[in-house]
């Protein structure tokens, strides 16, 4: 796999605070990459050291081989749709998404052919008229989008761009990122919060905790097979079980993470399985309804089909699961 963006041992230090610590990377060209963490992890601090806004304290970045470390954004073949978009609102869409071209110095026509060009690509043509201020907010992130790609970007780098969206928009702009994405065959670096955006976007996606990479793979390897107890329990909903509990079902003393969805959920005495618990809590979700078990102690969330003949709060069921969907991780937090 060609590398568009590779860090290695890369680290960015405010002071004492390490927002970035030893990070090495790499991502593959005309990849769909998603880094996802909590507020504080040091995803958005790797995006802007790949973009240029920041330098790292140590460590070496290269776009498509090329050392970037001193580099200026502007010189870097990879442009950026921020969180805020940053539209100019005293400028028409047009003008907008020109903006770049002219301080290049590219003459009015093929400035107005590639804004256009541009605007269609995000299904805005005919927008180029109006203003920022007269557009919704999705259409204020399709003109941040051509704006960024009609500079021709190896590397698209997308901070948070759906965050202001509503839920039913940010799920339609899903599907136009990954389509626009496999349209331009360029490079998508997309930094998120959001596990269902990470999941079902990325074609690989890395997980950062407290400035340090914990985890990189596909969605179904990071949801399937989590490394530690926080990456299962920040991607995806997990049942993160204790050495003791899972020494009873396989003999071995580990930290565990159980999906939710892996857990057959049957009134007592129609299971064959041993274990039993009671019911405490009860969250209709639309086509599934979320089951809170307790275990002799342990907590365990079932997700059953909304469907079925669900027991009520209160009532003893009893559970089973595969052994193979019990999957062993490290130690650590």
């Amino acid at each position: 796999m060609t590398s568009a963006v590779s860090l290695q041992n890369v680290s960015r230090h405010f002071g004492a605070v390490k927002a970035l610590d030893e990070v090495t990377l790499d991502v593959g060209e005309g990849e769909f990459f998603a880094m996802l963490g909590p507020s504080g992890s040091g995803k958005t601090t790797c995006l802007r050291l790949i973009a240029g806004f920041e330098q790292p304290t140590t460590g070496k970045i290269r776009i498509f081989g090329d050392a970037v470390e001193g580099v200026p954004p502007y010189r870097r073949n990879v442009n950026t749709v921020f969180q805020d978009y940053a539209l100019f609102p005293h400028m028409n869409v047009r003008e907008n998404v020109e903006f770049s071209l002219m301080l290049r110095k590219v003459d009015p026509a093929t400035r107005a052919r590639e804004a256009e060009a541009a605007l269609e690509l995000v299904k805005l043509g005919g927008y180029g008229d109006r203003r920022p201020g007269q557009l919704s907010g999705g259409q204020r992130l399709r003109v941040a989008l051509a704006r960024a790609i009609v500079n021709k970007p190896k590397v698209l780098l997308l901070d948070e761009p759906l965050g202001a969206l509503d839920l039913k928009l940010r799920e339609q702009m899903q599907d136009e990122l990954k389509a626009l994405q496999k349209t331009l065959g360029i490079t998508f670096v997309f930094v998120t919060h959001d596990q269902g955006e990470a999941l079902s976007m990325a074609d690989r996606l890395a997980v950062f905790n407290f400035g340090r990479l914990i985890q990189v793979g596909t969605p179904e390897q990071i949801y399937r097979n989590p490394s530690s107890r926080f990456v299962a329990d920040f991607v995806g909903s997990s049942n993160v079980l204790g050495p003791d509990f899972v020494h009873n079902i396989v003999g071995e003393r580990r930290w565990a993470s159980l999906r939710p969805e892996a857990i057959h959920v049957t009134r007592a005495g129609r299971g064959l399985s041993t274990l039993s618990g009671t019911v405490m809590s009860r969250s209709y979700l639309g086509a599934m309804t979320r089951l809170g078990i307790d275990l002799h102690g342990t907590l365990l969330h079932a997700v059953v089909p909304s469907a079925d003949d669900l027991p009520v709060e209160g009532e003893t069921v009893t559970l089973g699961f595969a052994k193979e969907s019990l999957h062993l991780m490290e130690d650590e937090g």
